[in-house]
């Protein structure tokens, strides 16, 4: 027979090796930082939103403490299904009709040393939008906003603070560094790097293996330099061939196309064709 908490609640789960109690009784050491809880516990203490028709496997591990040890709610909306081993931490609202598949992680603190500073595990609000797609093994961090329907594919990292718009498909093992901006429409191909900070207007189009590059000097941890970085930009609707590398601070102007295996190390013009090592511009794109 289901807890109290469980039959009030269809989608959860039974809670093992927990007496029944109330939410005003649960102590802080209930919300330990790294503490995993099922859905049961979680809804007990108070820190589970779930719709009615929500599904929520047996098997999804909650985390709602951060490193720090605040421990946030997790929400999860209509016809949402989560599956099992899913890792959910504290702060992740999770959309109508979202499916986040097994294994997937999302809403994970940053915990150590990036970009010159150390990260200390805060948690923060993660949104996965109505209708989003998280593939098994997708590791989605802390403060990531994916919009409607948009596609995260299988082993596919978005560091803190990633943006994703509307109906953008990013395919499986691709890894977007913090704070990167990609917009509606956009379609990222299997195994490509998106470095900090990067922007990708709406509807570019990223072919497979793509590398990007913000740091023109390899800074890294120096007492006496401080890492200077300057994100590659792609405008609206440009176009980057497979296995090309783009280099710190340059712009791919509105709807060029960059050839396959090209090195871009200048700007490129809006409507431009270039490709080559180094790239340079061979007409207009059609």
């Amino acid at each position: 027979m289901l807890d109290a908490a469980a039959a009030a609640h269809p989608s959860l789960p039974r809670a093992e090796g927990h007496d029944d109690h109330s939410p005003n009784s649960v102590g802080a050491e209930f919300f330990g930082r790294g503490r995993e809880l099922s859905a049961a516990d979680l809804d007990r203490a108070g820190l589970l939103h779930a719709d009615q028709n929500a599904v929520i496997s047996r098997f999804t591990v909650f985390v709602p403490a951060d490193e720090l040890g605040t421990p946030r709610p997790v929400v999860v909306h209509s016809g949402a299904v989560l599956g099992p081993f899913a890792i959910i931490h504290g702060g992740t609202t999770i959309g109508e009709q979202a499916r986040v598949e097994e294994h997937a992680v999302l809403g994970k603190p940053e915990l150590g040393y990036a970009v010159g500073r150390i990260r200390p595990g805060a948690g923060g609000g993660t949104v996965i939008g109505a209708g989003v797609v998280v593939r098994a093994g997708a590791v989605v961090y802390a403060d990531v906003q994916a919009g409607v329907n948009t596609l995260i594919g299988h082993h596919t990292l978005l560091r803190t603070a990633v943006q994703i718009g509307a109906d953008s498909q990013l395919g499986h093992h691709i890894t977007v560094e913090r704070a990167t901006r990609i917009g509606r429409d956009v379609r990222c191909s299997p195994g490509s790097h998106i470095t900090s900070s990067t922007v990708l207007a709406d509807r570019v189009f990223l072919g497979a293996g793509v590398r990007t590059i913000n740091d023109k000097t390899l800074t890294w941890r120096d007492p006496h330099r401080q890492p200077r970085l300057a994100a590659p930009r792609f405008d609206t609707g440009a176009k980057i061939g497979s296995g090309s590398v783009v280099l710190a601070g340059v712009t791919i102007g509105e709807h060029a196309l960059i050839g396959a295996a090209s090195l871009v190390t200048h700007d490129i013009p809006p409507g431009a064709l270039a490709y080559g090592h180094p790239a340079r511009v061979q007409g207009t794109a059609r």
